[in-house]
């Protein structure tokens, strides 16, 4: 979607106060559908009473309602109560609140107010209706006119001025297609939003951006994996041949976008969209994001000040919007993919292997999967999570680290920061469960060397044994839930040498039977239960 920003002028001064007493009436419409949405009434019995009570035709209604569920539905994206929404802005309602501002300060501030709040006129494009019925853009020899209907059979007529800053000026594109439309009679809808700013009318037009060529840079060439991430506050790429192995990996800070304005934040987005698709274009690689309907978002209250900061601050949306647009234009394939365990699997299966960070391997699995690769649990993990004794030794440990959370919220006295504190002790919970589950298989199921039958309930490529894995790993060897640094599961993983993990962790059995040594526990597959302590030999024979 593009937006191009352009000045109304009138020849008649009675034109552009009827245009404002239209824009007062619709702003007022537009509030009070907001309302009436909130309390739960629909659309279809809301638009008649809109007609009746404001005395606009069906579509400025309809319009009006639109525009109203779109705030409503962003204000509940962002983790925020619509019902405190207000018009014309909060900033500058509270700063008109204060007592010490009078004078022509108060005057200006009031006046920007009301602009905001009343100064509005919006309607949606259609394409059978020549692009826009309401307000409709009429190309002339030397310049545009936008016909305006203020009542049923009444128009007013208002100069559009643009100036052309550049050559490629997405203007000059606009008004070749609205020229085209008018030949070939195939218009094409463009949405107009017009506003009052400082005394001045303006317009805003948006509409699709025409894009009919098919992708020249695709996945057969291989593909550049993108994963966005909080914490830490950046952007991942990894750039992923097409047989599915990493081939190169870079970073983009996201941390300027902290504490900037809407419309910095917006303009740094677009640059890091052009720095994205360029790497694309001189890589010759297409472009693999993650598919989400919903971001969470930070709660006010929850204890992760600076996260949830960084949340409210992260426009992860509008970014892919713009790689996704800056890509079509470019000819660049864009594939979009499940996000669903991505970080888990990039955490446990490739950051060991390749001695990269969590996030690059989530940008590496995310590129793999949009290539067509399924990622199967390695065979040691499997080997792993058929260990009694070791599953029993991870419940047990992290019963520990629960009984020690529940200590600090019994001592925690700051009601906010409690709640991460009951946070961590569910999802413990949680965990204890699902490894539970796991341990109950194995004990009702005879000692036997086959996937398959001791674990019948649970597929191999089910995401619940990556997250089983990620539990038995990540506290009892990692020692934290959200480790960065996952070199110690290179051993585990590429070569089983589960021993050199516990001698590293500081893990020993509790009890060693003197017959046996290392090298036996290792050829009969089984390990007894561990416990934390420090590491000694239990006889002269296990030293070789």
């Amino acid at each position: 979607m593009i937006t191009l920003q352009c000045k109304l002028t009138f020849e008649d001064k009675k034109d552009k106060q009827e245009l404002l007493n239209l824009m007062r009436k619709f702003s007022s419409c537009y509030r009070y559908a907001y309302n009436r949405l909130i309390d739960g009434h629909k659309r279809k019995e809301l638009k008649k009473h809109l007609q009746k009570k404001f005395n606009l035709n069906s579509r400025y209604c309809d319009d009006a309602i639109f525009k109203a569920q779109s705030l409503i539905n962003s204000c509940r994206g962002r983790g925020q109560n619509p019902k405190k929404v207000i018009f014309g802005g909060r900033a500058l309602f509270e700063r008109l609140k204060k007592k010490h501002i009078n004078g022509k300060q108060r005057e200006k501030l009031k006046q920007k107010w009301e602009e905001r709040r009343k100064g509005c006129l919006y309607s949606r494009g259609d394409k059978s209706k020549k692009g826009n019925l309401n307000t409709r853009i009429i190309p002339e020899k030397d310049s545009l006119k936008l016909r305006i209907n203020t009542r049923e059979r009444n128009w007013i007529i208002a100069n559009i001025k643009r100036t052309v800053s550049r050559g490629n000026d997405k203007w000059t594109q606009f008004i070749a297609r609205l020229i085209q439309a008018e030949k070939t009679k195939e218009y094409f809808p463009y949405s107009v939003e017009i506003k009052l700013i400082n005394s001045n009318v303006y317009t805003f037009i948006s509409f699709e951006e025409e894009i009919t060529e098919k992708p020249i840079i695709t996945k057969e060439e291989g593909i550049i994996g993108i994963d966005i991430n909080a914490s830490p506050f950046n952007i991942a790429l990894a750039t992923v041949k097409a047989d599915g192995n990493l081939e190169g990996y870079q970073k983009i800070s996201l941390h300027k976008l902290i504490n900037k304005t809407k419309n910095q934040r917006e303009y740094i987005s677009w640059q890091i969209a052009h720095q994205i698709v360029e790497t694309a274009i001189i890589q010759n690689k297409a472009i693999a994001i993650e598919r989400l309907k919903e971001l969470p978002k930070g709660e006010r209250g929850d204890g992760n000040k600076k996260l949830r900061k960084r949340l409210q601050q992260w426009i992860y949306k509008g970014i892919l919007e713009k790689i996704k647009v800056l890509a079509k234009r470019e000819g660049i394939e864009v594939i979009e993919v499940n996000p669903a365990y991505t970080s888990i699997i990039g955490m446990l299966k490739y950051a060991p292997q390749h001695n990269i960070d969590k996030d690059i391997a989530g940008a590496h699995v995310i590129g793999r999967r949009a290539l067509g690769y399924k990622e199967e649990l390695p065979e040691n993990y499997k080997k792993l999570l058929r260990d009694k004794e070791y599953i029993k030794y991870t419940i047990e440990k992290i019963e520990e680290v629960k009984q020690k959370t529940k200590e600090k919220l019994r001592k925690e006295k700051n009601k906010y920061k409690q709640k991460p504190l009951k946070r961590r002790i569910k999802q413990l919970n949680r965990d204890i469960k699902l490894l539970g589950s796991l341990y109950s298989e194995l004990q009702t199921q005879e000692p036997v060397n086959r996937w398959e039958e001791q674990v019948r309930d649970w597929k191999q490529t089910s995401y619940k044994l990556w997250q089983a894995i990620k539990v038995a790993l990540t506290i009892p060897v990692l020692d934290r839930s959200l480790p960065r640094d996952l070199s110690p599961l290179k051993p585990l993983l590429v070569e089983g040498e589960w021993d050199r993990v516990v001698r590293k962790s500081g893990l020993v059995p509790v009890s060693w039977d003197r017959d046996y040594g290392v090298d036996k526990y290792r050829q009969l597959g089984t390990y007894p239960h561990l416990i934390k302590a420090e590491y000694k030999y239990p006889s002269p024979e296990c030293k070789n």
